[in-house]
């Protein structure tokens, strides 16, 4: 468990107080669903205090028909429940060498949770977006002033753009997380949810959809969560996007002692962006040898995949390093 210098708020570590980060201890993961309670926070700005009955949500930019709708009639509309796994493109930051800034995330900025709401398809085609029209903004409420040189003047309000081919396909606008309405922490009355994708771009507070034919250059979309890609020798600034392979350990945490000479199950998660996770791998040895892990569960789609290992601990005591990792359906590990 965390050490005694670590301050916790309702089992969860809290990486800052203002703007509110909350991260989950990883060696508490049990259950494919994450409990709400239990689900890592992650804020750029306080958190903006809605009023259900007097928000609105904005269809608008590069459509035939703009439109407004509210709460109750977003609610009226077809919807569904999927499991899709959130995490923070910041997750792990805590174990780079030399330190970077940003939030110091260990283990915890992940999650799934079950998100219930309407596809942004439904709501666009409702708009009719001209033939013109490439990405889809998504604006949160949520704002404030940035400690950045390189930050426009004056308050920013955080949003992000997608394909508006990916805006079809698969976006949600969640109104429930886990079955309830969701937490203010978490968005409400709704926020975007992009399988697939680095959680930044689940816009939460959603209050605008603005359809472009241009590139979106937001702060957000090129000065941050952003990342130098070469196109032979041009250097040019890409945004975040899709979820990097990944296996995570939960148990035994860092720091753990376990008996030797005996069985020790390891156990953790491994996850892609949409692609399945086909092979779980861990050594004991700091990755000179590896073998196969057992995973559990079924595979589904923009989800998390459990998995477990018995490891046959040595017979004297001494210090182990354990590692994982993972294959998905692509080939990439």
């Amino acid at each position: 468990m965390p050490g005694n210098d670590i301050k916790l708020r309702d089992g969860r570590i809290v990486r800052s107080e203002e703007p509110l980060n909350l991260e989950m201890p990883f060696e508490t993961v049990e259950s494919f669903i994450t409990p709400t309670k239990s689900f890592y926070v992650r804020t750029h700005f306080p958190i903006p205090k809605i009023d259900r009955d007097a928000w609105w949500l904005h269809v608008e930019g590069e459509v035939e028909k703009p439109f407004a709708i509210d709460y109750e009639e977003l609610l009226k509309l077809e919807s569904l429940t999927v499991p899709v796994t959130l995490e923070c493109a910041g997750n792990n930051r805590n174990f780079l060498e030399p330190k970077v800034k940003g939030v110091q995330w260990g283990l915890g900025a992940v999650g799934t949770a079950e998100w219930t709401g309407v596809p942004l398809s439904v709501l666009l085609n409702r708009a009719v977006v001209r033939s013109s029209a490439r990405e889809v903004i998504l604006e949160g409420a949520d704002h404030g002033m940035l400690d950045d040189p390189k930050s426009p003047p004056g308050e920013l309000r955080f949003s992000r753009s997608v394909s508006l081919e990916k805006a079809r396909r698969d976006v949600l606008l969640a109104y429930r997380m886990n079955g309830n309405d969701l937490p203010p922490e978490h968005g409400f009355p709704v926020r975007a949810i992009v399988p697939g994708w680095y959680a930044m771009a689940s816009i939460k507070w959603l209050q605008r959809i603005i359809v472009t034919d241009q590139p979106f250059a937001g702060y957000y979309q090129t000065l941050d969560y952003s990342y130098w890609k070469r196109r032979g020798d041009v250097a040019e600034l890409s945004p975040v996007t899709e979820l990097q392979i990944k296996a995570e350990i939960a148990k035994p945490a860092q720091s753990d002692k376990v008996p030797a000479n005996s069985t020790v199950r390891i156990h953790g998660a491994a996850w892609a962006s949409g692609d399945e996770i086909v092979r779980v791998e861990v050594s004991t040895d700091g990755g000179s040898t590896w073998k196969d892990a057992t995973l559990l569960g079924e595979s589904k789609p923009n989800a998390w995949r459990f998995w477990e290992f018995n490891w046959k601990t040595p017979t004297a005591p001494e210090k182990q390093t354990l590692v994982a990792r993972a294959t998905d359906s692509l080939g990439r590990t």
